[in-house]
């Protein structure tokens, strides 16, 4: 592993710095005052506790909340055909947790959505066919690109084509670095996921991709950095991949009442402030874009999406400020050609 991470840090150094590819509009993020806790937590417990009294103890602690259409904005002219769901529920997970998987089972039985929305794209939606018998480390080996679609070198060179190069290699990295982490608490990444691919295949309900493509997300941060930025950020991957230290349970313990992955996120971004925006901002209107105007999901009666719970507050905010003026071809910062983007 440790090579094979140094090796991919040798190819990151040589590669030409590309312009950074700007979005047709600008996304705005949360004011600093927002917080979906106070803004609609108690009109959603209200609700629940009427139709789904049974998740009441989710709704109480913030795991479920429930967006009716009443709170969106408005449907723009240019879709006047578009039907939104007449309910969104937004499950906030935790990537590592078994305990989170179980939730979304429960809520997805319960409510009974038309569609499931997941916090994954094309590229990474082999995470929800993870065999879930086997050692968690021979899981990951032999799915560490979690690829999908047309093979393994289908999926390279859809990946290569997205995002290029650098996008691939950051990909390589990111996957050690996971199934480190993996392996390290015994868990592999997705749990959730898994749960709401099964039980939507129970139901009859549509699973639907609703992330951005993750080599965009790579390749709009990577160009967000300096160079010298570009150079510490790959190092301390690297140094996490080769460290000998293993997480502690007691650590996992306390990092499983959040979402790990966006504290990483955030981590990251406070270091390098830059990619607050192409990891997390831009994401949070790609996301509620995907659970409230695309195409799967028009004319739907309940949507249920699962996210990770940092991304709870972004993802509502894009929700109920929206005006209307988005496409989603404006929040990937890409052509809509060929990939079904609206």
């Amino acid at each position: 592993m440790a090579t094979a991470a140094f090796t991919l840090l040798e190819f990151l150094i040589s590669l030409t710095t590309k312009p950074t590819k700007s979005l047709n509009v600008s996304i705005k993020p949360p004011p600093p005052d927002f917080d979906f806790r106070s803004e609609i937590l108690q009109e959603s417990r209200a609700t629940i506790s009427r139709t789904y009294p049974e998740l009441l103890d989710l709704a109480n602690d913030g795991t479920l909340l429930l967006i009716e259409k009443k709170s969106f904005g408005p449907v723009p002219s240019w879709r006047t055909e578009f039907v939104e769901p007449e309910a969104i529920w937004l499950v906030g997970t935790t990537h590592i947790s078994s305990q989170s998987a179980a939730e979304v089972e429960r809520v997805v039985r319960a409510v009974k959505p038309d569609n499931v929305v997941v916090e994954l794209c094309r590229s990474r939606a082999g995470i929800m066919y993870i065999s879930d018998e086997g050692e968690v480390g021979q899981q990951l080996r032999s799915s560490m690109f979690s690829l999908s679609g047309t093979g393994f070198f289908g999926a390279v060179g859809r990946s290569i084509n997205l995002g290029g190069q650098t996008a691939l290699a950051l990909r390589l990295l990111l996957a050690l670095f996971s199934s480190k982490i993996s392996s390290d608490v015994n868990r592999p990444f997705g749990d959730e996921f898994r749960a709401a691919r099964k039980v939507a295949e129970e139901i009859g309900a549509q699973i639907v991709l609703g992330d951005r493509p993750i080599e965009i997300t790579l390749e709009r941060s990577w160009n967000s950095l300096k160079w010298r930025e570009k150079l510490g950020l790959v190092i301390a991957v690297v140094r996490g991949i080769t460290s000998s230290s293993d997480i502690s349970k007691s650590s996992f313990k306390a990092s499983s009442t959040d979402d790990g992955t966006f504290q990483l996120y955030e981590q990251l971004s406070f270091s390098y402030p830059s990619l607050l925006q192409p990891l997390i901002h831009e994401r949070d209107t790609y996301l509620a874009w995907s659970l409230k105007r695309s195409k799967a999901v028009n004319n739907s009666k309940r949507v249920v999406g699962v996210i990770g719970k940092g991304h709870m507050n972004g993802v509502i905010y894009a929700l109920i400020s929206d005006q209307g003026n988005l496409r989603f071809r404006d929040v990937a910062g890409r052509s809509s050609s060929g990939d079904g983007w609206v």
